[in-house]
């Protein structure tokens, strides 16, 4: 026990001595200046602060386009809520997107049939890297109650990450999406540099934590990034399963700078 006191005391001493060896002052560490812009926060965590960018907003479907073609968007909007409009295929937004902070509601209906894959399966492809499901998908899915494998799951990256935990409602009720998306980089030869990291919220509860991807969406084989690119826009799949189709709203949109820019 005195060999522990003895000891105690001397690391006591000692870190003692290295704070009052510390140079300088305190104000030497204090930074001032670029001053962060004030932002208007939403009166709910679910409202678009005053510098988004809202996707949805319940009346149009202004910003975005159908991927095939990039026509205007035919899915239907009813009541301040978009409705997937399977026979029409996946919508993108019109503008393209780095590294992001996204908010998306959706819903599954109430009179959900179906069973696994084929029970209000949809997607988030958080960078959209052309036609049908090419890019990084964030899966979308009945998950209250219904089996299917654990990364393909609501909250999954699709084939990649199965979800921390599972928070999902049940049908009828709306979910809730928050994702922070961290683009790739590539360096000159267009090998990827840094990888896509994403952490995501699904009903405020944290399923993916700054994880990061292997490369975009495979439904067979190893995803890897074997093509490089830049900002991308963000899709919304049309799934082509016979399950009643879900609904979205309340898509807004926060462009962020990337972790290597922002600490410059």
């Amino acid at each position: 026990m005195k060999t522990w006191l003895i000891l105690a005391a001397a690391l006591a001493g000692s870190g003692g001595v290295a704070h009052a060896q510390q140079a300088g002052k305190p104000e030497d560490t204090e930074v001032w200046e670029p001053v962060p812009k004030v932002v208007t926060p939403g009166k709910t965590s679910g409202e678009a602060p005053s510098d988004a960018v809202v996707l949805f907003n319940g009346k149009n479907l202004d910003q975005w386009v159908m991927t095939k073609d990039h026509t205007p968007a035919q899915w239907i909007v009813k009541d301040n809520i978009l409705t997937v409009n399977k026979a029409t295929g996946n919508i993108e937004t019109k503008r393209s997107f780095g590294s992001y902070q996204l908010h998306l509601e959706w819903r599954i209906p109430a009179n959900i049939s179906g069973t696994g894959q084929a029970r209000g399966n949809s997607g988030i492809f958080l960078a959209s890297l052309g036609e049908g499901d090419l890019g990084y998908e964030l899966q979308i899915l009945d998950a209250y109650n219904n089996k299917t494998y654990v990364n393909g799951m609501a909250g999954s990256v699709y084939k990649q990450f199965a979800p921390l935990v599972n928070p999902a409602r049940p049908p009828g009720e709306w979910q809730t999406y928050d994702v922070l998306w961290t683009a790739p980089t590539f360096d000159g030869s267009g090998a990827m540099a840094t990888p896509a990291r994403v952490t995501v919220l699904f009903n405020g509860v944290l399923v993916q934590n700054n994880t990061a991807l292997m490369g975009p969406t495979q439904y067979i084989g190893k995803p890897s990034y074997s093509k490089q690119h830049g900002p991308a826009p963000i899709k919304l799949q049309a799934h082509g399963d016979k399950s009643e189709p879900l609904s979205f709203r309340n898509i807004w949109i926060r462009e962020v700078p990337a972790m290597s820019q922002a600490v410059k």
